[in-house]
């Protein structure tokens, strides 16, 4: 059997992820699947398979925000991981914009997905654009 996977920072990372601890917000969720949305690179939707339906959209800062390079906390385990930060769409005249203070670490190896927040003055809406 062949397990999905999505191409996030040069790195191939399994589909369907499994978040420990709950999303802020969103409870009653632990599994995702992350896809791409088509024509629009680094970008990609998250959507709930478990609980109440959920879509989040969700980008590659390497693509958006290439300046973006946050501190992480240390990993004991060595694994390879890449992060993903939540948009939020435009409203009105309001640009997107992107939780830059709590971005989503995904293990490359096993799909495992944590938001954390960040220590630091990351905003939690810098608009893209």
């Amino acid at each position: 059997m062949t397990t999905a996977t999505v191409e996030v920072g040069g790195a191939r990372v399994p589909a369907e992820l499994q978040v420990p601890d709950e999303l802020p917000g969103l409870p009653g969720r632990s599994s995702y699947r992350l896809d791409t949305v088509p024509d629009a690179e680094g970008l990609f939707t998250l959507r709930s398979l478990d609980g109440p339906e959920t879509r989040l959209f969700v980008v590659d800062p390497a693509v958006y925000l290439p300046a973006y390079e946050p501190q992480l906390p240390a990993d004991p385990s060595g694994a390879e991981h890449r992060t993903l930060v939540v948009v939020h769409p435009p409203a009105g005249d309001e640009p997107a914009t992107a939780n830059l203070l709590a971005p989503i670490v995904v293990d490359v190896a096993t799909g495992v997905a944590v938001q954390t927040v960040l220590d630091g003055d990351w905003p939690l809406r810098a608009p893209l654009g």
